[in-house]
């Protein structure tokens, strides 16, 4: 038995990375808000990239059925979802070497986790 087929096979780790990130945006928007700063009455707050990758990601997740908004229609639609994922993967394109590091991990990491839930959504 050769060294390569001693060695286990990698097991994938969905890390809850990018759901903390985003929720500690939101975090800090209503923070700001209840600060009285950008986001308060008639006030949007600033864009971020952050903010953009997070509302992408949760699109994805009304689309596979993760969460769902009491009182609406079901908006399971494992077709938008992928399309909604392969947005943030042209994201990922058109932004490369242009992303802070911590920017960079964000979009990586929440592309691996909508990809791996997707597959486990679409296969069973």
């Amino acid at each position: 038995m050769s060294e390569d087929q001693r060695q286990e096979t990698p097991k994938i780790q969905v890390d809850d990375d990018w759901k903390r990130q985003a929720q500690a945006e939101k975090e800090r928007l209503a923070a700001e808000q209840g600060a009285g700063g950008a986001g308060g009455a008639g006030e949007m707050p600033e864009p971020t990239f952050a903010a953009l990758v997070s509302r992408m990601a949760m699109e994805v997740s009304l689309y596979l059925g993760d969460v769902r908004i009491e009182g609406t229609p079901d908006t399971v639609n494992p077709e938008m979802a992928k399309f909604n994922i392969d947005l943030l993967q042209v994201l990922e394109e058109k932004t490369k070497g242009n992303l802070t590091n911590e920017e960079k991990k964000l979009l990586d990491t929440v592309l691996y986790e909508l990809r791996m839930r997707y597959v486990q959504r679409v296969s069973g």
